[in-house]
């Protein structure tokens, strides 16, 4: 015989209806109720029918996470599983389930969203990219339905709550670190331009080069991927005066990085310094292992589903920018500069 709420209320000396409020996270009962009341239903084995709970209140307790639309990217980048960590414990604090989209295509994926909002299989989107030109803002806000981005908006932004790192001041820093190991050939690899999160970037690393009075050096852009990293530093070396240091926008690039100036006999921190991003657990595990901004990826997850679901629950909660600070973590891939390479 299943167990019910009237049986729950029994058990707890309370009225069903309590029982019911205790279950939506009603802000009416006290702190003592809702504890007195999830121990009579945790000694019980009580499960609440989350179905019949959301077609009585509209709700779905499903986050959409609006993923990017290389399957490669996700699945091999470290990034993505850990921002999912982050979002899924979130979630799961307050009883809420994650749906992913799979388009393959912006157009897939835009559609995907579309039929997520229109057929309400979602209470909200966390979008995990953000772009410069982004139609999937655009319609969401037209359609006043709630999401946020980890990521910063390229414009809007008044508009939209999104969580990020200060990228342009990240990425200012870590080629500021190179210039004081006396590096002046410093090269930028980049994810797509059409990101956000590379046009920071590159804002400040230039900036700094700017600022210490060294000229602009080509800036090459590639995929999230070990394959990317590789393409973009063969081109570099191609140059007629190649670098001697590198900022790279994702560990997993700079891993594909590694290995073809190894299969280059190029010696990294001797004869090629190298400061990448994220500071995932690769960083710690190539060889030499990487010097890497760590950005806080499972704190931007965390923070975008908890925010979403503050929003869900209060479409009056007010528009937030969460900056997550990030911190460069120096290891060996990063050496001075030796005065015979100048």
């Amino acid at each position: 015989m299943s167990i019910t709420i009237k049986d729950v209320a029994k058990y707890a000396n309370v009225a069903p209806s309590t029982v019911s409020r205790v279950i939506a996270d009603s802000p009416r009962i006290s702190e003592e109720t809702k504890n007195k009341v999830k121990i009579a239903m945790e000694e019980l084995g009580y499960h609440p029918n989350l179905i019949a709970r959301s077609l009585v209140s509209r709700a779905t307790n499903v986050l959409g996470l609006v993923m990017p639309e290389s399957v490669d990217v996700v699945f091999q980048n470290p990034f993505f599983s850990s921002v999912l960590q982050g979002l899924s414990e979130s979630a799961h604090e307050k009883t809420y389930a994650l749906q992913m989209t799979t388009g393959k295509t912006k157009d897939e994926i835009f559609q995907e969203v579309v039929e997520m909002v229109q057929g309400r299989r979602v209470d909200g989107l966390v979008l995990l990219n953000s772009y410069v030109e982004d139609r999937l803002t655009s319609y969401l806000m037209k359609c006043d339905f709630p999401f946020v981005i980890i990521g910063k908006p390229y414009r809007n932004e008044e508009r939209i709550t999104y969580i990020d790192n200060d990228n342009f001041r990240a990425a200012k820093e870590a080629t500021e670190y190179l210039l004081s190991l006396h590096h002046e050939r410093i090269a930028f690899i980049g994810g797509s331009p059409e990101l956000v999160v590379t046009v920071d970037r590159l804002n400040g690393y230039e900036k700094a080069l700017d600022n210490a009075g060294i000229k602009l050096r080509d800036s090459v852009y590639a995929a999230f991927l070990k394959k990317g990293g590789q393409e973009a530093v063969v081109e570099l070396l191609k140059r007629e005066e190649p670098p001697t240091a590198l900022i790279v926008s994702d560990d997993l690039m700079a891993l594909g990085v590694l290995q073809m100036l190894g299969e280059m006999g190029i010696s990294i921190g001797e004869e090629m310094s190298i400061v990448s991003f994220n500071n995932a657990f690769l960083a710690r595990m190539t060889q030499p292992p990487l010097t890497s901004v760590d950005i806080n990826i499972f704190s931007l997850g965390y923070e975008a589903a908890k925010n979403l679901i503050l929003k869900i629950e209060n479409p009056q909660e007010p528009i937030k920018r969460i900056i997550i600070p990030h911190q460069l973590v120096v290891r060996s891939s990063s050496a001075p500069q030796k005065l015979k390479n100048k």
